[in-house]
């Protein structure tokens, strides 16, 4: 990967694309640590950051830890991956939506316009619930009579505008700069929170030292556990099944064509990270509601607490949801009908299956196993953290999430300055 850095630097159009890149991320993190008016981010931080089990832990991690501070880029982009989730569902089930996104490029710009609003509105949802937040727990300076009104003004209006600021940054990156920019501003925020977790190590490295010698057990665990997640997540995103294909020969004008073989790649992880972030999102509700709502009945809260980061029902139910959304993500994305016509249409067969129902059932089949073993993937990578943090019995999170993303963005933008370097004549990291 530093190799091919190294040669994209070389060349003035890729490195005036690095610097934009790396400008606007720097410009991410110094909004990160602008401070919102009105607010004393001291009363809240703390156990934000330390509750990463809520849903408010998973916005934390998100936003790189802005959301805890409350600050600028406190609400990140989460608004706008909300946003995009839900169009990309609704396209199934709206048909207006659905032609849309058969339009070519125009229709694509008008899905984008679209999810843009829905994105503002989600950013004054989550903006008025944090508001609240906030001044449940006495994190805000005025909160009665028209200073506590002008300040919630100020307050929400701020959380939104740098939401919106923030969405517009990635765009920018998409447009001028290298990789996905959104994914980028979210590797950015996670990557400046494992100072965090290398803190907590070196603190645990000492104390082991110092003659507490089940730490220096821990710590190795630890880390050993990180390298098995982040492995898996590299074989996560390069895995994938390959279905021959043999197209049959045809008479053009007076030239032969088709005759080659070829193959259908099926990535084991069709649908990414996003089952992990469906299922976290949903697991922490339980966990939000007894964090922030004063509830007095015992067996209730008794009930939500079995829904703890750390317990076996919130494990099991995070791996069930994980199949389930994985199964459900990839039957949207993904159509053997449709598949099975465009090879039909193109004289297209796979050896051994005629075209038509036969090579659609052996697409959807092959499909279908394809998925469980990628939700088995998601699965190990998801629990992972967990076994880790009963087992050490620290508060260290390595989230399999977080490890998702930050090994499928890496991937990604080395991939796109290889595709680069090869439309320039570059070797890149093959060399």
């Amino acid at each position: 990967m530093l190799q091919t850095f190294k040669n994209a630097w070389k060349i003035d159009d890729l490195r005036k694309k690095i610097i934009f890149t790396l400008v606007v991320l720097v410009l991410y993190r110094l909004g990160c640590a602008i401070a919102v008016p009105f607010i004393q981010p001291s009363a809240i931080n703390s156990m934000i950051a330390a509750d990463s089990g809520s849903m408010l832990g998973y916005l934390n991690m998100i936003s790189g830890g802005a959301f805890a501070n409350a600050t600028l880029f406190a609400l990140g982009v989460v608004p706008y991956i909300n946003s995009s989730i839900i169009i990309t569902l609704l396209t199934v089930a709206i048909p207006y939506l659905e032609n849309l996104s058969k339009e070519g490029e125009e229709g694509r710009k008008k899905i984008a316009k679209i999810t843009r609003y829905v994105a503002v509105v989600i950013a004054f949802v989550l903006a008025f619930g944090y508001y609240f937040v906030l001044k449940n727990n006495n994190a805000l300076i005025y909160t009665e009579g028209l200073a506590g009104t002008f300040a919630a003004v100020v307050i929400i209006s701020t959380f939104v505008g740098g939401s919106m600021l923030l969405m517009w940054m990635g765009e920018q990156i998409d447009k001028k700069g290298i990789g996905n920019g959104i994914s980028l501003i979210i590797f950015t925020g996670i990557i400046s929170r494992l100072s965090v977790t290398v803190t907590t190590l070196i603190a645990m490295i000492q104390a082991g030292i110092a003659g507490e010698t089940k730490y220096l057990i821990m710590a190795p665990l630890i880390l050993i556990f990180a390298v098995l997640v982040i492995a898996f997540s590299v074989v996560l995103n390069n895995a994938e099944r390959r279905l021959p294909v043999q197209y049959a020969k045809r008479v053009v004008g007076r030239k032969m064509m088709g005759g080659q073989s070829t193959y259908l790649p099926i990535k084991v992880n069709m649908s990414g990270v996003m089952p992990v972030i469906f299922a976290s999102s949903i697991m922490s509700i339980p966990g939000t509601i007894k964090e922030f709502f004063n509830i007095e009945s015992e067996i209730v809260n008794k009930i939500l607490g079995v829904f703890d980061y750390n317990g076996i029902v919130y494990a099991i139910g995070y791996v069930l949801l994980i199949i389930a959304f994985n199964y459900f993500y990839v039957s949207m994305q993904y159509n053997p009908i449709e598949i099975a016509n465009n090879l039909r249409k193109n004289n297209g067969v796979i050896p051994g299956f005629r075209p038509g129902k036969m090579t659609q059932d052996f697409i959807a089949k092959v499909i279908s196993k394809i998925t469980f073993i990628g939700a088995m993937f998601l699965v190990v990578v998801a629990v992972l953290p967990i076994i880790t943090g009963n087992l050490t019995g620290t508060n260290i999170q390595l989230g399999g999430t977080s490890i998702l993303i930050i090994v499928g963005v890496a991937l990604e933008v080395t991939q796109q300055l290889e595709s680069q370097m090869v439309m320039r004549h570059h070797k890149g990291f093959l060399e």
